[in-house]
């Protein structure tokens, strides 16, 4: 069995330090998805809000900021989720190839 992953399985100090190195590393990425998120969907309202002719443009009927946060932010936070499993996933397999080799 491989040394790395014999620390980690007995949860000595070197198992331990690694174990957090991951769990600091999928923070950190939580941590800039939600920042990013946060940013952008905040952003919709303060544009509205510093451009009044934005909040008054209508698409069928439909007021333009009530468009963009009724329809197009779902979309856009499916990708958002989307990158971040693929980021977290590939944090996960750095983990493991450092404990295969």
């Amino acid at each position: 069995m491989v040394r790395t992953r014999v620390e980690v399985q007995e949860q000595t100090a070197v198992g331990e330090a690694l174990i957090r190195g991951l769990m600091r590393a999928q923070l950190g990425l939580a941590i800039r998805v939600m920042v990013l998120t946060v940013v952008a969907l905040g952003a919709i309202p303060l544009l509205c809000f510093a451009f009044p002719a934005i909040g008054e443009f209508s698409v069928w009927g439909v007021r333009l900021p009530w468009l963009i946060l009724g329809a197009l932010v779902y979309p856009a936070l499916f990708l958002v989720g989307r990158v971040y499993v693929r980021h977290a996933e590939r944090n996960e397999q750095q983990f493991t190839d450092l404990l295969d080799d």
